[in-house]
């Protein structure tokens, strides 16, 4: 049976601090995302762009920046999100900024909720994403969705899936990170939430990093992917607006996604934070369309 695939893109940068990645998902498109996928079998739909309010490039309100926006692409998302799971189609979420994740996130908890599934969050990102309106130093949302997916942040966001908190920080892996604020810290701390930092890769290894990470899995699980570009060494992918020197190198990248894809268990996907504004001729969005494919069992020999 080949697997039913929906991309959704999510033209936005209202959540981050550079412009640009609202052509994120156009970039991946032309990168040549759906004839990939398709090229492995998958059964693809593109479901286009979802619509929402344009950017006001305004400075924050109470801590954050241009909540009233993020509120309405959030939701927008969440909609889309959660009917293409309830057809039995894997999202795949064309990003826009990492603050859409609230939307996609709470609706894939939404949906394990109601199929009494287990729901494990892999979060590749060079980001904690783990701030709030007291120790952000920006007001941008895009650095605090895990944040308010675990019940830490504005109302409206926090109860976007109908369920608060939407997600418990034990559900979360969070693998790549090296760019943590001072607060944060402190904070991802105190909620005990799973971080394989770029040191514990250094050390550890990407293949031990991703036993760990993937460990327990079973068919009762739903695995979601939030996949932020700049998770990956500028060195391989500069068209990001928050690049973090010394992460994972293009094989430590492959080996993270190939280990997903033997799981089996991969049911939804976001790709964020691709700028093609800061690219070069489309580097980043071909590199990411190449590691999506590792995703979906792309992989270099038949494995027995």
């Amino acid at each position: 049976m080949p697997i039913p695939v929906s991309l959704i893109g999510a033209p936005t940068d209202v959540g981050a601090g550079a412009r640009g990645v609202s052509m994120g998902p156009e970039a991946l498109r032309v990168a040549g995302l759906q004839p990939t996928l398709e090229g492995l079998g998958c059964e693809v739909i593109d479901r286009g762009n979802l619509s929402g309010p344009p950017n006001p490039w305004q400075p924050p309100v109470d801590g954050y920046r241009h909540l009233d926006e993020v509120v309405a692409w959030n939701s927008a998302v969440h909609e889309a999100v959660y009917g293409e799971l309830q057809q039995g189609r894997l999202p795949v979420l064309l990003g826009g900024d990492h603050c859409l994740g609230i939307g996609s996130i709470s609706a894939v908890a939404r949906h394990c909720r109601e199929q009494g599934k287990k729901l494990r969050i892999l979060w590749l990102d060079a980001h904690a994403d783990f701030n709030t309106s007291l120790i952000t130093p920006s007001g941008n949302l895009h650095g605090m969705p895990v944040a308010c997916l675990c019940g830490h942040g504005p109302e409206p966001l926090v109860r976007l899936g109908g369920h608060v908190p939407a997600i418990q920080p034990n559900m979360v892996r969070q693998i790549g990170i090296r760019s943590v604020d001072e607060g944060e810290k402190r904070f991802v701390h105190e909620m005990g939430l799973e971080v394989f930092d770029m040191r514990y890769i250094d050390e550890m290894g990407m293949r031990h990093t991703m036993e760990l990470a993937l460990a327990m899995l079973d068919e009762r699980t739903h695995l979601h992917v939030s996949f932020d570009v700049d998770f990956l060494d500028p060195e391989i992918a500069p068209g990001v607006g928050t690049t973090v020197r010394g992460g994972p190198t293009y094989r430590e990248a492959q080996l993270c996604m190939e280990m997903i894809a033997d799981s089996g268990r991969l049911a939804s996907l976001d790709v964020m934070e691709l700028n093609p504004a800061l690219d070069v001729r489309n580097q980043t969005a071909e590199v990411a369309v190449d590691l999506i494919a590792s995703l979906f069992g792309k992989s270099t020999l038949m494995r027995r």
